[in-house]
C-alpha cells in the first residue's frame, strides 16, 4: 500500500484529527465557496461518525469556521462561534440519515442574503483530504486537491467543447473533467481538475459563454 507521509502525520491544522476537525474546516470552505454567495444562516445536517464522535474533536466548530472561510490551520477556527456571532450569522447543527455515504459526511445548507439557498453535501476521508458528492440535487465528485472548476451549463451540443478551447487558449491544461446531467436537454455540469490557477479574468470570460449558468472557482 502506497502511503504519502502527509497522510501518515495530517496537515498542518488546528485541532485534534485531521479527520474531524482539518477535513471538517475544508469540507466546509469549499462549500462555501461553491454555494458562492453571502449568507446569514447555515444548517450542518451531520452523518455517522460526523454526528456520534464529532464533538469531542471540535468538528462543528471547525465545519462553522469553514463555512466562514476560516482555513483549517487559522488560530480562529478556535473562536468561530464568536466570529459567527459578530458577523450576524445564524448556524444550526441536526442530524441526519444518510445512505451510502461515507461515515463523516455533513449537508451544509446555505441560507442565502438573496432568499436563495444552496445545498452542498460532501465528507471528510482522511488526512485532512475531502470529497464534494453532490451540489444542490446534482452528483459530483471534487476532491479541491488541483485548481477546479465547476461550471453549471445548458445540456445542449458544443457547450463542453467551447469551454475546454476557451481554456487551452489561455494556456490552461485540463487534468481530469467530469460530466453529468439532471435530465437530458437540462441542466448539466462540467468539473475540471485543471494543471494552473484560473483567474479572475477567465472565469468572467467562461460566465459570459452561451449557454454557460453558473462558473464556480475553487482555488485553494
Amino acid at each position: 500500500m502506497n502511503l504519502s507521509i502527509f497522510e501518515v502525520l495530517g496537515p498542518v491544522m488546528i485541532g485534534p484529527s485531521s479527520s474531524h476537525t482539518a477535513g471538517a474546516a475544508k469540507l466546509a470552505r469549499v462549500a462555501a465557496m461553491i454555494a458562492a454567495k453571502p449568507f446569514n444562516k447555515v444548517d450542518f445536517a451531520l452523518h455517522g461518525s460526523f454526528l456520534k464522535t464529532g464533538q469531542g474533536h471540535g468538528t462543528r466548530l471547525a465545519l462553522l469556521a469553514g463555512a466562514m472561510g476560516i482555513a483549517e490551520d487559522d488560530e480562529r477556527l478556535k473562536a468561530a462561534e464568536a466570529i459567527a456571532a459578530e458577523k450576524g450569522v445564524e448556524y444550526s447543527f441536526t442530524e441526519a440519515e444518510l445512505d451510502d455515504v461515507h461515515e463523516n459526511t455533513a449537508c451544509i445548507t446555505f441560507f442565502h442574503t438573496d432568499g436563495s439557498v444552496s445545498s452542498i453535501t460532501g465528507c471528510s476521508i482522511g488526512g485532512g483530504r475531502i470529497r464534494i458528492t453532490d451540489v444542490n440535487g446534482m452528483a459530483t465528485d471534487i476532491s479541491a486537491e488541483q485548481p477546479t472548476l465547476l461550471i453549471e451549463q445548458n445540456d445542449v451540443s458544443g457547450v463542453i467543447s467551447t469551454i475546454s478551447t476557451a481554456l487551452a487558449a489561455e494556456g490552461v491544461n485540463i487534468g481530469v473533467m467530469r460530466v453529468g446531467r439532471s435530465t437530458r436537454g437540462g441542466v448539466a455540469s462540467t468539473i475540471l481538475e485543471l494543471d494552473e490557477p484560473v483567474s479572475d479574468a477567465l472565469a468572467a470570460w467562461l460566465q459570459a459563454l452561451p449557454n454557460v449558468r453558473r462558473v464556480c472557482v475553487i482555488n485553494l
